[in-house]
This record gives structure tokens, C-alpha cells and sequence, in this order.
């Protein structure tokens, strides 16, 4: 049995007006030139229910951000604090851990991988400070296209 994608990305002519209406409505509301989802809906042109309903499921694509997404793989010593001091380092960079996938040491060494929406520095960078940890074994940026 198929199991349909979570996300799409589609172009705004191919969707119903009501999905840009509700992206704009948002628009509104975040900018601060209207105050609360009924005032959004009205000057938006769609109905409170509309907008109640796809609130949560639309959002604008933005490339920049997610061109910001990196994952990394790592190989770390199976010693206490290793993970915990990675994560530190790359929090202390601004960068937002999204995703962790620790799996069980073999011969002292744990195989993680990290995704990461970068903040103030490069992937590269990141990269850099990951390798300088003591007790990373192995740090490799994963290309993802």
C-alpha cells in the first residue's frame, strides 16, 4: 500500500486561492497590521472557518531557509558528554538541532546523525568546531543533493 509524502512543495497556481488567502492572512497578522485571526480573515477575503482549518497545514516556502538545513554524520567515542558537548558547541553557534539519530556503540564508537538549521556560521564552520571536540572519532557533512 502507498503511503502518500507528508509535504509538497506546489506552485500557488496549481492550489486553491483559499491556501494563498490563509498564507496572506498570516502575512497580516505576523507583520502586526491586523490584530487576531478574525481581523486576518476579513482583510484576507476568506472565512474565519477557512482560515481556523488551514492555519496550521500552510506555510510559505522559504529556500534560504531551508538551503540553512544541513545534516552531518559522526563517529563518537562512547564516553559520557561526547553528544552532550556537540550539541553545546553547535547550540553555541545559534544553530537549531532538528534531528538526532544516535545508534548503539559497536567497539566504543557510536555512529550519530545530526541535522541542523544553521545559525551564524557556515556548515563548513560548523564542521570544523564538530572536529575539534574531544572524542569525535569521524565528522562528514552529509550531501543531501
Amino acid at each position: 500500500m502507498w503511503n502518500p509524502p507528508r509535504y509538497l512543495v506546489v506552485e500557488t497556481q496549481a492550489l486553491p486561492q483559499v491556501f494563498t488567502q490563509v498564507v496572506y492572512a498570516k502575512h497580516l497578522i505576523e507583520s502586526g497590521e491586523v490584530i487576531g485571526l478574525a481581523a486576518a480573515a476579513r482583510k484576507a477575503g476568506l472565512s474565519r472557518s477557512a482560515l481556523y482549518k488551514y492555519k496550521d497545514s500552510v506555510y510559505v516556502y522559504d529556500r534560504q531557509a531551508s538551503d540553512s538545513v544541513v545534516s552531518f554524520h559522526l563517529v563518537l567515542r562512547d564516553v559520557p558528554g561526547v553528544l552532550s558537548a556537540v550539541l553545546a558547541a553547535v547550540s553555541a553557534q545559534e544553530g537549531n538541532i532538528l534531528t538526532i539519530n544516535q545508534n548503539l556503540p559497536v567497539a566504543g564508537l557510536a555512529p550519530v546523525s545530526l541535522t541542523v538549521a544553521l545559525g551564524r556560521v557556515t556548515d563548513l564552520e560548523v564542521l570544523g568546531i564538530i572536529r575539534g571536540i574531544n572524542g569525535v572519532e569521524e565528522a562528514h557533512r552529509i550531501q543531501s543533493r
